[in-house]
């Protein structure tokens, strides 16, 4: 067959040409992946049988392949090299013209990739991985779901490829495939397709009915209701999960004329976490779902193109405007959008994490009230080269730096861990993540000192899997989360992962908690939540056992995993082993004196201790943990004068009193901790905190936990706070009246190894105290 009978469909990128070589003579198939052509595969000649090397080419149409191939081809038929030094005149492109015996019409068969499994021969609809150029994979779905096929979001970048799962009949794939001229190879599926994803759309919607009917929905009432305020692509209104839970009037945007729709469909699958968790769990059983808040949607990514970068505070703030139409709503904003044109900043503030801090504070923002907002770490590419040892690519202070806006103090930075191990995903290769280590996509501090401990915590973000060919991690289905889809009814559910997951269980989680006490401060809530979380089994592998007493291991896992995986059971209520004491309170912490300021007043807190229960434990230990939290108002102007320890317009921090420390003798120690912000001046509690007095005085929330004999802890029911410097203390034009920083204390008293009932005594006594008990 010659070049020109080869049919060219207007509508393909590229035509495909099979290359046939002459009997006996080897075909030289390199000179077929050069000017506009692309060699997708060879079959060797094998000379001594006689049979001849084949060739699979793609002729790019708007590279010229097919009429750069002829060029080549009739050059060598009418004009001649000049001679060489024997004097010989040979043709031009000879070596490619004289191996070739005829070009041809491919089949699909002639993209089949698998070195065992036979090209099928099954009539009905099958599952085939589709090899395609990166650049050229919308266009290819397109054609293929205009042609009936079914295209599964799972999608494997390679460097040359990006591999599709689809479902269909071989005519339906050759059909796309010769219509595209896209795709590079076909082969069998490598992973199972996930449940969910295979199912059609009549048996997705059944799905949805069996979750509604076993859903209970929290009140509509705005003022008993409690939010999730989703500050993203915006919400899709038409999935049946996500209706009952979201009405029209409650959607917004930063732009006025935006539409408020979910384009993009980011916000909607966010939408599903933030009410559900993760559906497949919901899916895979037949109990109860509680959902007892609501969603906001406010929307502040456009449609298209992206927002300046100078005006990514200005949109996050006129986006929480629009929402506070309603201003008396308990909300939870959470944000999963980050920038990397901030990067590097080492953890000090910029312009959009300031902006945060503000609002946090109640500063910025038409309304002026205190706000929780959460916000995402950010993620790293999924082509880093880290499938041997991704933690590493995770902690590059230069490539995986957290994002900003995250690096703020107010906020609540989310990371991704994971506890997917792969059961029922991959078949083949191995999870790059352990079960309860960070997810290998999340980003880290690049700072242990000076700035917040950020991350604050890390839930499930998924896991990605080595499939032990490529150089980059693989993503698969069964590794992620399943939420609701904007594509509905085409599609009901589709999968999230990595910190935008991760960020949306936060947000459900808060929301929940926030259910459960809804007088309690954005502060509190912090304290509380942020207090839970714990590190699992395997990040504490990370630490070795001999180095568990010195201060400066933590910092791996402070930068990687901030404080942990936050536990919701832990920060709802106390066991009957355990209790936790809040206490809310304010504090005017600097004075006039002559023509500067000084330290004012500290708060003493005297709690309900169980003494004599403590005291009857003879030779046993007690976990004390306290969760100071105050938001902070920003100044960035002291940044940039060089004077970092005064971002914050004051600084809070905790002291407990000695066993054999009198509370007048506490008070002077204090006192004189607090004038320079030291180390609690060689007093008794100076050592023996978990992570020490310079790891936890970093930005507006302060953790620390103590464990001893729990008849020394009898004798030390005296909590300080107490402040230290700030621009407030150094910046006389800032009105007396508006230095009152607000604060919430929580101290958990955990006596889990003995057989104790710590909570009944406490609750014995709470009644009087400041404290209150939850």
């Amino acid at each position: 067959m010659a070049l020109d009978t080869i049919p060219v469909v207007e509508t393909a990128k590229s035509t495909y040409i099979a290359v046939e070589g002459r009997s006996g003579e080897p075909l030289i198939a390199e000179k077929f992946n050069v000017s506009g052509l692309s060699l997708l595969s060879t079959q060797d000649a094998d000379i001594d049988q006689q049979i001849a090397g084949r060739a699979i080419v793609k002729a790019n149409r708007a590279n010229g392949g097919i009429s750069n191939l002829k060029g080549k081809l009739n050059q060598f038929a009418g004009e001649l090299r000049p001679p060489n030094r024997k004097g010989v005149r040979n043709p031009y492109n000879a070596d490619l013209a004289n191996s070739v015996n005829l070009f041809a019409e491919i089949e699909l068969r002639d993209l089949w990739r698998h070195p065992t499994k036979p090209f099928p021969q099954a009539a009905n609809p099958i599952a085939w991985e589709v090899w395609l150029e990166p650049s050229e994979v919308d266009d290819f779905v397109a054609t293929a779901v205009q042609e009936g096929m079914t295209v599964y979001p799972d999608r494997l970048e390679f460097p040359e490829d990006t591999v599709v799962l689809v479902e269909g009949t071989t005519d339906q794939l050759a059909t796309t495939t010769v219509g595209t001229g896209s795709v590079r190879a076909v082969s069998p599926p490598g992973v199972p397709i996930d449940f969910v994803e295979g199912l059609e759309a009549e048996e997705q919607a059944e799905w949805v009915q069996d979750v509604l009917g076993r859903t209970h929905y929290g009140p509509n009432d705005q003022q008993t209701a409690t939010y999730v305020t989703l500050l993203d692509t915006g919400i899709t209104l038409a999935h049946p999960l996500i209706q009952p839970a979201l009405v029209a009037a409650d959607r917004h945007a930063a732009v006025p004329g935006w539409d408020l729709e979910d384009l993009d469909g980011h916000g909607s699958r966010m939408a599903g976490v933030a009410l559900y968790g993760d559906l497949r769990s919901h899916l895979q059983s037949t109990s109860g779902i509680n959902v007892p808040h609501r969603l906001e949607s406010a929307k502040v990514i456009p449609d298209a193109g992206q927002n300046p970068h100078h005006l990514l505070g200005d949109r996050t703030q006129k986006a929480i405007n629009a929402v506070e139409v309603e201003p008396d709503r308990l909300r939870t904003f959470a944000l999963a959008t980050t920038t990397d044109a901030d990067t590097p900043h080492s953890g000090a503030p910029t312009s959009w994490s300031t902006e945060l801090d503000q609002l946090s504070a109640g500063r910025s923002g038409i309304v002026k009230q205190q706000r929780l907002i959460v916000v995402s770490a950010g993620n790293l590419s999924p082509q880093h080269d880290g499938t041997n040892d991704y933690l590493s690519k995770c902690d590059d202070d230069d490539e995986a730096e957290l994002e900003s806006p995250a690096q703020a103090w107010n906020t609540i930075a989310v990371g991704a861990m994971t506890e997917r191990n792969g059961v029922g995903g991959p078949t083949q290769g191995s999870t790059l993540a352990a079960l309860g280590d960070l997810a290998p996509m999340s980003r880290t501090a690049s700072w242990t000192k000076t700035w917040p401990i950020k991350p604050d915590i890390v839930l499930e973000g998924g896991n990605w899997f080595n499939d032990g060919y490529s150089t980059t991690p693989n993503q698969h289905s069964d590794l992620m989360l399943v939420t609701t889809s904007r594509n509905y009814p085409v599609r009901s559910f589709t999968h999230i992962a990595d910190t935008s997951a991760a960020t949306a269980l936060a947000a459900r989680e808060i929301a929940i908690l926030r259910s459960a006490y809804p007088d309690l401060w954005p502060e509190t809530i912090r304290a509380l939540y942020v207090g839970s979380a714990r590190w699992t089994d395997q990040m504490w592998s990370h630490v070795a056992i001999a180095d568990r007493n010195r201060k400066g291991a933590y910092d791996v896992m402070f930068t990687r995993y901030g404080y942990g995986q936050p536990d919701l059971e832990r920060a709802l209520r106390s066991a009957s082993s355990a209790v936790t004491l809040i206490a809310e309170d304010q504090i005017r912490p600097y004075e006039n004196k002559g023509s500067g300021r000084k330290l004012n007043e500290m708060r003493l807190f005297e709690l309900p201790w169980p003494t004599d229960v403590l005291r009857g434990m003879v030779g046993q230990n007690v976990t004390l943990r306290i969760a100071l939290s105050t938001f902070i108002e920003p100044n960035p102007s002291e940044v940039a004068r060089g004077r970092k320890n005064r971002y914050a317009s004051h600084g809070l921090r905790f002291s407990l009193k000695g066993a054999d420390e009198d509370v007048e003798a506490f008070t002077r120690r204090v006192g004189r901790t607090a004038v320079d912000d030291l180390q609690d001046d060689n007093g008794p509690d100076s050592g023996e905190w978990d992570f020490g007095y310079n790891r936890r005085s970093v930005g507006s929330m302060h953790i620390d936990t103590l464990t001893i004999a729990a008849s020394d802890l009898a004798q030390r029911g005296v909590i300080a706070v107490y402040p230290v410097g700030g621009w407030w203390k150094e910046n006389r034009k800032v009105a007396p009246e508006r230095c009152v920083a607000r604060f919430s204390l929580v101290v958990e008293i955990n006596a889990d190894e003995a057989e104790v009932d710590l909570y009944a005594e406490v609750q014995q006594k709470v009644a009087p105290q400041a404290a209150i008990v939850v």
